[in-house]
């Protein structure tokens, strides 16, 4: 099992201790990026006229906002992986069938040609036996 990480960070100009397995670059990336939601919210006055409670609840709701809003892309790229996964197994199992038509079709017409060469040669034989017939 891999060890935890125990990375110090600066968000919002106070230093925290994240801990995690992850790497410590991923966990400064973390802590960049909540600094960036932090420094696009406070852009706008409104929200800088808010007190420090309503602060912090508009942060917390923007970061879930954009959890959300990954999660249902992430969720439909799955299932658009999922529906092509399907439709190439679909296609395989056509392209399965379609070669064992092909391959009985090829076995039908070596039957038919060799019925054709057994007829033609009964042909000539008839005809060999005609022509000594009507000498």
């Amino acid at each position: 099992m891999a060890n935890k990480n125990n990375t110090e960070v600066v968000i919002d100009g106070k230093v925290y201790t994240l801990c995690g397995y992850e790497s410590e670059e991923y966990l400064q990336k973390v802590a960049s990026y909540i600094n960036n939601k932090i420094a696009e919210v406070k852009q706008s006055e409104s929200f800088r006229k808010q007190p420090l409670d309503i602060q912090e609840m508009i942060i917390r709701i923007n970061l879930a906002d954009d959890y959300f809003k990954v999660k249902k892309l992430a969720d439909s790229l799955e299932n658009d992986s999922e529906a092509k996964d399907k439709e190439a197994y679909d296609l395989k199992h056509d392209m399965i069938a379609a070669q064992i038509k092909i391959d009985s079709l090829e076995q039908e017409i070596k039957t038919l040609q060799d019925s054709i060469t057994n007829y033609q040669k009964n042909i000539v034989r008839l005809e060999t036996e005609l022509q000594d017939m009507q000498k």
